[in-house]
């Protein structure tokens, strides 16, 4: 396998921020994960040729030029200051109507779902999530010491319907109503799916009725391979039940860390006292210089060509090697495919002989609030090149294969 098709010790780093989420027998798992010498189809990293390293680059030498020293101090030169407005433009162009004032700028995604936890919630709130979601954004709810309830994903996204039942029988019942509503509406993490526009309206709908706050996490939204772009939440929303967060990480590089929230002015103001100095200032008026002259755009086009590339080889190696019996969905856009098992097989057992095979992958229950994705795992097509993404999915049929006789023998 060739070095390229490695995360070159970037597993270990992912790793430690998630470890926190999982009992002793799953970190176990985690730990195999890491540190296999196999095809990596469990990190949603991008691919290292995807990095704008000379426009990057380019960038930085333009912003020492136009504003020399000023660009290391605290709080950056104007081209930092001017990075609100940049978001703003893009924010526009996707249908969401926003100022200067209603986006906080943070040290990545991951940051500013914490900011909205730290202004919002309190010991004992209860937040909705999907199930499965995002692992690190449930280790975060967990740190505040909620009560988190999973809600079931099919091909349209969240089951809304679902939603709304518990929440008319939790206010019937005298029961706690939830804070927070988490939930990623573009190319799922981990299912690939989208949310429906149907689905967004009834949520906006849920939320005002039963006052609470949607948190819109779309990092993956501009990564679309087909079809047209479902209206954001935000873009829908006409009474501030939303906050939407975003991130650079996924459209220029991981290494960027830089996100935002995009909130009514008012919450901006309460992110502001609870994250100061939680933004990179250089960080910052780089992204402002990098993201002139359409700079920014044409690499986001670039990277949905290599994205659909391997997105299709893996949908296509899927169905040529795994058994009839396996299933999977079928991303437009992102990073990821989930995966259902045959039945019988536990998606956490069979690791270990998977990566023996020679291939990595993350078990479903990674990313559940509690019991779940027994028979479900998340691969990911976004780092690997396409020849090892056949050689992974090649593995992975061979260990599922080896798997089924001694299911059907337990029987």
């Amino acid at each position: 396998m060739d070095d390229t098709d490695r995360s070159d010790g970037l597993e270990h780093l992912y790793s430690e921020t998630v470890r926190e989420t999982m009992d002793g027998s799953v970190y176990g798992a985690w730990r195999s994960i890491r540190d296999a010498d196999a095809v990596l189809l469990s990190f949603g990293f991008p691919y290292p040729d995807s990095f704008p390293n000379g426009e990057l680059l380019s960038a930085a030498e333009s912003l020492f030029e136009a504003e020399g020293d000023c660009a290391l101090q605290y709080g950056g030169g104007e081209h930092a200051d001017a990075l609100s407005t940049v978001i703003a433009d893009r924010a526009r162009d996707r249908g969401i109507d926003c100022t200067t004032a209603e986006i906080h700028v943070t040290n990545g995604a991951t940051n500013a779902i914490d900011t909205v936890c730290q202004t919002f919630l309190d010991p004992g709130d209860t937040v909705f999530v999907e199930a499965p979601t995002f692992m690190g954004a449930l280790r975060l709810f967990r740190n505040y010491d909620v009560d988190i309830e999973g809600f079931d994903v099919d091909a349209d996204g969240l089951d809304v319907d679902a939603v709304a039942d518990a929440l008319a029988e939790r206010e019937a019942a005298g029961e706690p109503l939830p804070t927070l509503l988490y939930t990623i509406p573009n190319f799922h993490n981990p299912t690939g799916v989208t949310l429906s526009a149907g689905r967004r309206e009834r949520l906006l709908e849920l939320a005002e009725t039963y006052d609470f706050v949607i948190l819109e996490d779309d990092p993956y939204g501009q990564l679309r391979y087909d079809g047209a772009e479902p209206p954001p939440i935000k873009a829908l929303d006409e009474r501030g039940r939303a906050i939407r967060v975003n991130t650079f990480s996924k459209t220029i590089a991981p290494g960027i860390r830089t996100g935002w929230a995009i909130a009514d002015e008012s919450v901006v103001e309460q992110f502001d006292r609870v994250n100061a100095g939680g933004e990179p200032s250089f960080t910052r008026g780089l992204i402002t210089s990098y993201a002139a002259d359409g700079r920014l755009e044409r690499a986001v086009d670039e990277l949905c060509v290599g994205y659909e590339e391997r997105r299709d080889r893996m949908l296509e190696s899927l169905e040529t090697r795994m058994p009839p019996e396996t299933t999977w969905s079928e991303p437009a856009g992102g990073f990821f495919v989930w995966v259902e098992f045959p039945e019988g097989i536990d998606a956490e057992e069979l690791l270990p002989d998977a990566i023996d095979a020679g291939v990595t992958y993350l078990p479903g229950s990674f990313f559940y609030p509690d019991d779940g994705g027994t028979h479900h795992a998340r691969i990911s097509f976004s780092h690997a090149s396409p020849p090892a993404i056949d050689e992974g999915i090649d593995a992975l049929a061979t260990a599922v294969r080896a798997a089924m006789p001694t299911v059907e023998a337990d029987d």
